[in-house]
């Protein structure tokens, strides 16, 4: 009885998962809790228990997108890698760094490029922006570090090549140390600008 309640709970969170999976795909939601909490109350699902973990969501995201995206999937990735490669290029001096679903390969359509840069002052990214004549929006952004301290980063949105990108801005020596990843808990991943190119290779 017991396995076979088991059994129960585990499809239950694959099912959980791979509607909350299809609501971030085609709704366009970043939030993997308001996916999943959607997903839920779509299914009935209201215990807890049988809520799948951000790390399966974003599992069955790549599934998804792989079995209904192909080679839509395939071009929208193309197009924001190259996009953060661009934006890349702007902010060179901030030692930019991609982090997120464009890196992961678990883009939807509404997605923006997420990137990671590293200055002294939030405000030298800001004039950086307007020395290249890009039109911007002031963001905050709160992170996990490894202590698990949640802090706030200021940040930039703008659009490169219709892409949204959201700038982070660390202190210089955070670099270093990256913020936990809300996905699987782990320090974020970081690519620089060529490990990017290498994917679009």
């Amino acid at each position: 009885m017991g396995k076979r309640k088991d059994a129960g709970n585990d499809r239950a969170r694959l099912v959980l998962a791979q509607e909350a999976a299809r609501i971030i795909a085609e709704q366009g939601i970043a939030d993997f809790r308001l996916a999943k909490t959607k997903a839920a109350e779509r299914l009935g699902m209201r215990d807890r228990g049988s809520l799948p973990g951000n790390a399966e969501i974003d599992r069955a995201l790549g599934e998804h997108l792989l079995l209904f995206g192909r080679e839509s999937h395939f071009d929208l990735l193309v197009l924001l890698r190259r996009a953060a490669l661009s934006a890349m290029e702007i902010l060179a001096p901030f030692t930019p760094r991609l982090v997120g679903p464009v890196l992961h390969g678990t883009a939807a359509a509404n997605s923006s490029v997420s990137l990671h840069v590293f200055a002294d002052h939030a405000e030298l990214v800001g004039e950086r922006l307007q020395q290249h004549s890009v039109s911007y929006r002031s963001c905050e952004t709160r992170l996990k570090s490894r202590r698990d301290l949640i802090a706030s980063f200021a940040g930039y949105r703008f659009l490169q090549d219709d892409a949204e990108i959201e700038a982070t801005v660390f202190p210089v020596d955070g670099l270093r140390q990256a913020p936990i990843s809300p996905i699987d808990g782990k320090p974020m991943k970081r690519a620089d600008a060529r490990a990017v190119e290498e994917l679009l290779k």
